[in-house]
């Protein structure tokens, strides 16, 4: 447990020591954390609720041909890491650390462009690194590649934000979900920007997800699936949403480009009346919404200084996060996965 406690109060530390800072960090300038916190992520050893069921796509992919694996109804990039692992035998180790690699890589990018980015980071480790790159690993790879293509949003370039969002549905179709905001980039032609936008959400719906609908609507939505602790995580999306939606305008005032988290922010809200419906649905879906408690609450301090002294501000939140975290490690059903904490380098 010491270990968890350890990887958040490196970042705790840093937001409260810099809160009266408000200049954009490099990534460069994060490099250290990035590398301890891969191989933390990376060298896991059977850490995770999903673990086992991990392990099993490394063991099919065992001397199987490709074209047999990618036929199936696997997410293809993932399916291809561990075949490419599995049949040089370099273990579940490196498919772990190139995923880590990943999710880091758009963590730390997204979050060094924040006006706090030590905060961002602090926000994130509870949930987003502890729980979803150590746990959901499809899904942690596919977040990492969603936060490099929202930094690409918020540039109004089309491609690239594009480019990356396909990558991301590779190892998890249901990141498909994020093109549509594609729409709210304004630079050039709005017709052509509407014929890309929909011409990718058709290609990857008919290459990934058409012969699968069918299976994932009964499994998820017909026969009721359940995710304990579903409520809280969406509720947890819910708080910077509200923040958002509340300081709108001045939100607007200070970052203009940033109009498309309004709306991200109106789905962070419907996703609490939505969550009766089909828990598990909801929440993996929602787990694409969680970028918005990195942003909006990295972004408290500048957003608030007249009013509070960033140092303040700063201060609750990261005590906050250390209350998540503090209930999590104690009480959630599926903690006992993460724990103890095990790491290749030491067994």
């Amino acid at each position: 447990m010491l270990a968890y406690w350890f990887m958040y109060l490196l970042p705790g530390f840093m937001a409260i020591a810099l809160s009266h800072r408000h200049r954009i960090q490099s990534f460069r300038s994060m490099g250290w954390f990035w590398l301890i916190f891969v191989l933390f992520i990376g060298l896991r050893f059977e850490v995770g609720g999903d673990w086992g069921n991990y392990l099993r796509y490394y063991e099919m992919a065992y001397g199987e041909p490709l074209a047999s694996l990618l036929s199936g109804r696997g997410d293809p990039g993932y399916v291809f890491l561990n075949w490419i692992a599995a049949n040089n035998d370099w273990g579940m180790g490196f498919v772990n650390l190139v995923c880590a690699v990943i999710f880091m890589t758009g963590l730390i990018s997204f979050s060094s462009k924040q006006p706090a980015p030590w905060l961002a980071l602090t926000v994130a480790v509870p949930y987003l690194v502890i729980v979803v790159s150590m746990g959901y690993t499809r899904q942690g790879v596919a977040l990492g590649l969603i936060f490099l293509a929202l930094n690409w949003l918020e540039k109004r370039n089309l491609f690239w934000f594009l480019f990356y969002i396909v990558v991301a549905a590779l190892f998890h179709k249901s990141a498909m979900l994020m093109v549509p905001l594609g729409f709210f980039i304004t630079r050039g032609n709005w017709l052509f920007r509407g014929f890309v936008v929909i011409s990718i959400a058709y290609g990857l719906w008919g290459l990934i997800v058409s012969d699968s609908y069918e299976a994932i609507w009964a499994n998820y939505v017909d026969a009721e699936m359940k995710s304990q602790g579903a409520l809280i995580r969406i509720v947890m999306n819910l708080a910077p949403a509200l923040v958002l939606l509340l300081f709108r305008r001045q939100w607007l005032r200070v970052f203009p480009d940033g109009r498309f988290w309004i709306w991200m922010a109106f789905g962070a809200v419907a996703a609490v009346f939505l969550v009766s419906f089909a828990s598990t649905a909801v929440d993996r879906v929602s787990l694409y919404l969680t970028p918005l408690q990195v942003v909006v609450l990295s972004r408290m301090p500048y957003l608030f200084r007249n009013r509070v002294t960033p140092q303040a501000t700063t201060t609750v939140l990261v005590l906050g996060y250390a209350a998540v975290l503090f209930v999590w490690l104690n009480y959630a059903a599926h903690a006992p996965h993460w724990l103890p904490y095990r790491n290749l380098l030491f067994q």
